[in-house]
């Protein structure tokens, strides 16, 4: 395996020197180098080991590692895709760790995770990890690793059910899970007895400073780009987004005390600037961050924003990522129809979606991307053809203006109000009719892959029964044919694909992650489910 990829690294802070006894950690992240290194959690996390001496931390990915100690006693993983799962096992099996956590005994390391999908719902994984960490890792990753220390020389049974009085620290095996049978609806989850707590609450940092970039390198999937966090969560709330639900409350850094430090911290290594957040231009202060990089003196800055308010999309706006190499912006629309963003909580009109059109033009912008969505609860074709209606609307009003949509199927997402639908099957229709039609009017239309959809639906509301399909599953391959072959072989052990794909669930039943306590409780997702219902009542 190559190293050659650490060389071109440099870092925004300073590794420190590990104690004599420091604690052997492993921090992977499961995929190729070049996607990890631009993952912002991971970096931020490894720069966060780093830093104490009482670590010594060597990284893993894929492709590629530092230096492993002999007898690592903590591998980490930070994980932010629900099929690098196939990468998680190949790298436990390559360090000769059982991959499942029942398996292993005092000699092997305690195996812990933590990134948003292991936070939204860690289940169908939940057997292969000894420890996950629910929520923000600014705080939660401190207190794992001090919690750890008071039990380092215990027995392997002892250091979990300590880490598992921590808030926020999740160890599966210490919770039982039946079944009304094998093939039917959660029965019960319990804690196996009365001194591990029955509920597990993620945890929320709620510090005015938000993350950015620990290293730059030219072999990042975004070369050279330093990242800054502008907003966390978003305070839209629409009813289906897990990056709003699941990070919430909406936080906001300073932008003279915060930002705008970070950002010139970045420039003295690179003159790409990366924007992230659900919401950027919602950021009370955006304002104030855009006049500052509008400054001559950044002429010769490039700058990223990930996705943009439709109704901040204004000239200013425009002109300033124009100047400063940004062809294009992304706003998310969902649905050319009124009705069907009234269910989903989507405050805009087709008038603010023209708008900003208009005005990314008038900019100087050369492309718009806007991002739909088939499948939602509620949805009718009418809706759908209420979309090509506004995307030729958008063609007429903003001529030369390069349009695309990329379009996604509705996936239920834990810890949502809409966490009880199944991905609508008609979806698949639908997208067919919006590729046909828009690409007949000149628009760019890109699909997301409606099988992935039904793959990401299975894990977003999967049980821990998932483990071994996923187990089976893996050595097929990735693709849908390989996990229906794989619900075949395992018939009788585990609910049809359906149940966990396309069944609407009862608002009665336990759910997979009912004994994982997100940002809200699920009275207050009920109320907000009850809110977008009435619209498709009306």
């Amino acid at each position: 395996m190559t190293v050659s990829a650490f060389t071109a690294e440099r870092l925004l802070f300073t590794p420190t020197t590990p104690e004599i006894d420091a604690i052997p950690t492993i921090f992977a992240f499961p995929n190729d180098y070049t996607v990890g290194i631009t993952s912002l959690g991971y970096q931020v996390v490894w720069a966060t080991l780093a830093e104490r001496s009482d670590l010594q931390v060597s990284r893993l990915f894929t492709d590629c590692h530092e230096p492993l100690p002999r007898q690592a006693e903590l591998l980490g993983f930070s994980i932010s895709w629900e099929l690098d799962y196939v990468n998680i096992l190949s790298l436990l099996e390559s360090l000769e760790i059982p991959v499942r956590s029942a398996q292993r005994d005092d000699h092997h390391p305690l195996v812990f995770g933590g990134g948003p999908v292991l936070t939204a719902n860690p289940e169908p994984f939940a057997d292969f990890f000894d420890v996950i960490l629910l929520g923000d890792g600014e705080t939660l990753l401190g207190d794992f690793i001090d919690a750890y220390k008071q039990v380092r020389h215990a027995d392997r049974t002892e250091k979990l059910r300590h880490l598992a009085q921590v808030p926020g620290i999740y160890v599966p095996s210490l919770y039982t899970v039946t079944y009304q049978d094998q093939t039917g609806a959660i029965a019960s989850i319990q804690p196996v007895d009365s001194q591990i707590p029955a509920t597990v609450t993620k945890q929320t940092y709620r510090g005015n400073t938000l993350s950015a970039s620990t290293v730059v390198t030219e072999k990042a999937a975004w070369e050279n780009i330093y990242m800054v966090e502008v907003v966390r969560s978003c305070p839209e709330m629409c009813r289906f987004c897990l990056a709003s639900y699941l990070t919430l409350p909406f936080r906001t850094p300073s932008a003279t005390d915060s930002l705008i430090p970070a950002i010139e911290r970045g420039l003295t290594v690179t003159k790409r600037i990366g924007l992230l957040g659900a919401s950027v231009t919602q950021h009370p202060e955006f304002e104030v961050l855009l006049d500052y990089l509008a400054q001559p003196d950044y002429d010769d800055v490039r700058l990223s924003i990930a996705s943009v308010r439709t109704n901040t999309v204004t000239p200013k706006l425009a002109e300033t990522l124009s100047k400063r190499d940004t062809r294009s912006i992304t706003i998310a629309v969902e649905s050319g129809s009124e009705r069907l963003r009234q269910i989903i909580n989507k405050k805009l009109n087709n008038q603010e979606i023209i708008q900003a059109a208009i005005n990314a033009k008038a900019g100087g912008l050369k492309a718009l991307k806007l991002y739909g969505m088939v499948g939602v609860p509620g949805e009718e074709m009418s809706d759908v053809e209420q979309t090509v209606t506004m995307m030729k609307a958008i063609k007429k009003a903003a001529p030369g203006l390069r349009l695309t949509l990329g379009c996604s199927t509705f996936v239920p997402k834990a810890h949502t109000p809409f966490q009880w639908f199944g991905v609508n099957p008609a979806a698949q229709k639908r997208l067919k009719y919006l590729q046909k039609t828009l690409r007949s009017q000149g628009i760019d239309f890109r699909p997301e892959s409606y099988n992935w959809s039904v793959i990401q639906a299975l894990i977003s509301r999967g049980d821990r029964r998932l483990s071994e399909l996923l187990e089976l599953t893996r050595h097929y391959g990735d693709s849908v044919g390989s996990f229906r072959r794989a619900f075949k072989q395992l018939k009788g052990k585990l609910p049809e694909l359906d149940f966990y794909v396309h069944d609407n669930w009862s608002t009665e039943q336990i759910l997979p992650w009912s004994h994982l306590q997100g940002s809200l409780p699920q009275g207050t997702l009920l109320k907000h489910l009850d809110a977008a219902m009435s619209f498709v009542r009306e």
